[in-house]
């Protein structure tokens, strides 16, 4: 919603809405109010109009505040609800002693507003009372007709009135629901974003660090050498950039075949032996950003932790292994691994499985099996 959704006009609207849904139950209050207008005495017809009145602007208030509150998910104050209840039953008792049991119409309101705004239990139980009252008086006190419909009627409207009381939770529930799907979508991919931004600028920039230290090295001795290192540098941060760029823009799509090109030219700028696939054609469609993840981060790892001489890749369909012969599982992948860990979770949302341990040369092995 914007903020003017939610300003004061928006919020005036829903408040006259309120009384004008609540006014509506009103029209059978025609009915008592009719009776009281045509009792012989001027104070019984002033009583009688008074209380039908009072009873009217109890229920509308009532039945407002009950859905302003449920429009802010949560339950209305029991002390008001049973406050309203008990000011409702002393004005029917009251129209009932001046006009009979015609007074009894208006129990329906409150077994209408009992099921809106207590406990089911308290409400049933409520209504309960209500339904023996009204089919137990009319019987006792003389002149008093017992042949309405009283209690069917505050059946009826229970239960009608308990059906609208669910629709109103199932959909503030449905809302809740909706909210909490939305937070966890922005933290799903504000997630993403910083385990790409991570793995994207961990690999360039480790890249980025072994080329200049070798560009130092070479400027005195070979410059021309030097030169082109620098120009490769410079070459490798414009597609950090542009990398970082499209991650955020969510167009960010690894390769394989590109990780093997850029794992080999990085292994060389940090001297180890690249024992790598010619290509990665035989690597299915599905797996190809899978794979090529995991041989970004494995080589990343390897230039900054192994100290290894060598490293080999093998490859197949479903299947990538990466080893060195460097010092073995680095110390700190178990805390500081935030790369192992973005891969773990790749290969989570993929259904595969990631084997993270001691390879066969004694150095650090990382494979991935898709699904």
């Amino acid at each position: 919603m914007t903020a003017e959704t939610d300003g004061p006009e928006t919020m005036g609207r829903m408040f006259r809405f309120g009384w004008v849904f609540g006014m509506i139950w009103l029209f059978y209050l025609v009915y008592p109010l009719g009776e009281a207008l045509d009792q012989p005495e001027l104070w019984q017809q002033i009583a009688g109009v008074a209380a039908v009145i009072v009873f009217g602007a109890t229920f509308v208030v009532t039945f407002w505040a009950f859905r302003n509150a449920n429009r802010n998910n949560r339950r209305l104050d029991l002390r008001w609800a049973w406050t309203s209840l008990i000011v409702m039953a002393l004005l029917i008792l009251l129209l009932a002693l001046l006009l009979g049991s015609v007074a009894f119409g208006a129990t329906i309101y409150m077994a209408v507003l009992a099921m809106m705004t207590l406990p089911s239990r308290q409400a049933w139980a409520g209504v309960a009372v209500l339904v023996a009252i009204v089919e137990l008086v009319p019987r006792i006190v003389p002149d008093w007709n017992p042949g309405t419909f009283f209690a069917f009627q505050l059946i009826v409207s229970a239960v009608a009135a308990w059906g609208i009381t669910q629709v109103f939770r199932r959909n503030h529930e449905l809302a809740e629901a909706r909210q909490q799907l939305a937070d966890l979508a922005v933290v799903a991919e504000r997630e993403r974003v910083g385990r790409d931004v991570h793995d994207i600028l961990g690999h360039s920039l480790t890249v980025i660090t072994v080329k200049a230290e070798l560009a130092g090295r070479l400027i005195e001795i070979d410059p021309a050498r030097a030169a082109i290192e620098i120009g490769q540098i410079e070459a490798l941060a414009r597609e950090a950039l542009g990398d970082v760029r499209s991650t955020v823009g969510g167009m960010r799509r690894v390769d394989v075949a590109a990780e093997l090109g850029n794992a080999r030219s990085a292994l060389a700028a940090a001297d180890i032996d690249a024992d790598l696939p010619a290509d990665a054609d035989v690597v299915s469609l599905r797996n190809r950003e899978l794979f090529g993840w995991a041989l970004r981060e494995a080589v990343t790892n390897v230039i900054r932790h192994s100290g290894a001489h060598t490293c080999s890749v093998v490859i197949d369909a479903n299947h990538i292994v990466i080893s060195d012969d460097g010092c073995g599982v680095p110390e700190n992948s178990a805390n500081d691994g935030n790369g192992l860990r973005g891969l773990a979770e790749r290969v989570k949302a993929a259904n595969g499985s990631l084997a993270v341990g001691r390879g066969g040369t004694g150095g650090f092995r990382v494979e991935v099996r898709s699904a």
